[in-house]
């Protein structure tokens, strides 16, 4: 069977609501049957690094252990990294400094770590930043180089200024509004170029934003975020009802045509086609 190539963008602090009310290019995706749309519900404590592990294992923070910001280790589950290079297949990764921490190397090393190219870790080619309000423009531009040159099988974004500016502003501000305005203006130009080059895309977030500016609870404005899939194995359209994060890291499998992990929960996900209906 051959593999098809995924690129999962994780928009950090990107809540259900704002994404519906204010992601107008992700929207006619999903009116002119090109993407679904799913609500998903976070894991708790919905703090980015536990987050992160659990969307790429697809384990709960009580299994994978990571259940703080302040947890600064290697993984010790399998990830879709792990398992894309299991089958033979490529890695990369334009993201936040605390994925390389996950799966390459940690803690990490500022002056060493922030390029990390043919390496034989589970992300074979990183381009890792660690400020907050590092561009997200320079997020995708460091994405489509890996995307070009380097052509991986799995390609993990992961972009930081919308939670950047909903700590600072909180998630009840024009800032925050405004940022993920943009956030969907950049996803306008880079989902087209990944649709072009074969890829199939997942567009989710780690966890949401408060009206308090912060995040780490329990609460809707906590938990709650959206899941928006491009691809032929799954129908279009708005799905209802709520779904786990747990099932991400499976879908990714599933469209890599992997066998998800063992400790990946089973994909259970409405509007999957059975491979007879592809």
């Amino acid at each position: 069977m051959q593999n098809n190539k995924v690129v999962l963008i994780v928009i950090d602090a990107l809540r259900f609501d704002t994404a519906c009310t204010h992601m107008g290019f992700l929207h006619h995706l999903v009116e002119r049957q090109v993407a679904a749309r799913y609500k998903i519900c976070a894991e708790v404590p919905s703090l980015s690094r536990p987050l992160y592990e659990t969307i790429l294992t697809g384990t709960p923070p009580i299994v994978h252990g990571v259940t703080s910001n302040m947890t600064v280790r290697l993984s010790t589950q399998k990830s879709v990294f792990h398992v894309a290079k299991e089958h033979g297949l490529s890695t990369a990764a334009s993201a936040y400094h605390w994925v390389s921490e996950l799966y390459n190397r940690a803690p990490f090393n500022y002056m060493e770590d922030r390029l990390q190219l043919d390496t034989q870790l589970p992300i074979d080619n990183g381009l890792f930043y660690f400020e907050d309000h590092y561009p997200d423009s320079h997020v995708f531009a460091d994405a489509a180089w890996l995307m070009d040159q380097k052509q991986p099988d799995f390609l993990y974004i992961h972009p930081m200024n919308v939670d950047d500016d909903g700590h600072k502003f909180t998630a009840d501000s024009a800032q925050y509004r405004n940022r993920v305005l943009a956030m969907d203006a950049l996803l306008s130009l880079f989902i087209p170029k990944c649709m072009a080059q074969g890829y199939e895309v997942i567009v989710t977030a780690d966890h949401g934003m408060t009206s308090d500016g912060n995040h780490g609870g329990t609460t809707h404005e906590d938990r709650h975020v959206p899941l928006f899939v491009i691809s032929d194995s799954v129908k279009a359209g708005i799905k209802e009802g709520i779904i786990s994060q747990l099932q991400i890291a499976p879908l990714c499998c599933h469209l890599l045509n992997m066998e998800p992990a063992d400790d990946m929960v089973p994909l259970l996900l409405e509007g999957m086609y059975t491979a007879k209906e592809v």
